[in-house]
């Protein structure tokens, strides 16, 4: 069944590593919901950090020994504090297994980091929903795609065994992969094989939204066919581009992290005057938007 976003929810934010951090996927679920459902007034924070993990490892000489990956808990306490989120998508395993082997103890400190972030959003009294990592297709080859394989369905299994609010992106995107590459044996949804390219950020914006409930994604290839169907479409998505450009970087550093060369942004009240003009933009646009599809 699909989830419905409670009512009063506000402010929804989404923690991870570069992969959120890179935000493409935010960018489309924010753009979506904001034509969607432009009275429900959400505000959408992306707080992904590369490099970082939940389960607060971090492989010997990593960054060639410059720093070790940042702890999701070092700033977790803070984070929630400072934004105090209604609702929070979390994804995360991508870094946690540290490029290594499945092992044991690498595998029960992701869990570990899992349970402890569940307690902790709760106990702040917001909800939570799981989004699994994207498929791995780098140069560790099988033996750590099978170990993102594993994170992901432990992450499935906790729907069926706690109740928890779980979004599988990983087993679309592996099935995708394989129709793609029947056509084209080459394809990849990530040249480095971690970080997805367009295709894969739209796939995870897809899986999402449709979890939410937005049936017109079901037979959508790409984000621009959704939004050819409302008039200002594109240059709604546009607004919401350089709205999550400038918040990202200016709320990471008023929360405080511990990862090295970044950008600071802007000064956290100078972020968030423009993001409200930028708002301002986005609903005099969405109040001219006409859904085609209702024509």
């Amino acid at each position: 069944q699909p989830y419905k976003i409670k009512e009063g929810v506000k402010r929804i934010v989404f923690i991870g590593n570069s992969i959120t951090y890179a935000g493409q996927y935010i960018t489309y679920i924010n753009a979506y919901l904001s034509i969607r459902y432009p009275q429900k007034n959400y505000e959408i924070i992306n707080l992904g950090l590369p490099s970082e993990t939940v389960s607060g490892l971090s492989e010997p000489n990593h960054a060639n020994g410059e720093f070790p990956r940042p702890n999701l808990h070092d700033r977790l306490k803070r984070l929630l504090a400072k934004t105090k989120p209604d609702l929070v998508f979390a994804c995360y395993g991508m870094n946690d297994g540290i490029y290594m082997p499945l092992a044991e103890d690498r595998f029960k400190k992701f869990r570990e980091g899992i349970l402890c972030l569940n307690k902790k959003v709760t106990l702040q009294g917001a909800e939570i929903i799981y989004i699994t990592p994207p498929i791995y297709q780098g140069k560790e080859g099988k033996a750590y795609s099978d170990v993102i394989e594993v994170y992901s369905q432990w992450l499935v299994n906790q729907h069926h065994s706690s109740g928890w609010k779980v979004i599988d992106v990983h087993h679309p995107m592996k099935q995708e992969l394989k129709i793609r590459q029947l056509e084209n044996p080459d394809f990849v949804f990530a040249k480095d094989g971690i970080h997805p390219n367009t295709a894969g950020h739209f796939l995870m914006a897809k899986t999402i939204l449709l979890y939410l409930g937005a049936e017109e994604f079901k037979q959508a290839n790409d984000f621009k066919s959704v939004l050819s169907r409302y008039q200002n479409g594109q240059a709604i998505l546009t607004l919401v581009k350089n709205l999550q450009k400038i918040t990202k970087d200016s709320w990471l550093t008023y929360i405080g992290h511990q990862r090295p060369k970044m950008n600071p942004g802007l000064p956290i009240n100078q972020a968030l005057e423009i993001s409200n003009n930028i708002k301002v933009k986005i609903k005099d646009l969405i109040k001219k938007t006409n859904n085609k599809s209702l024509d």
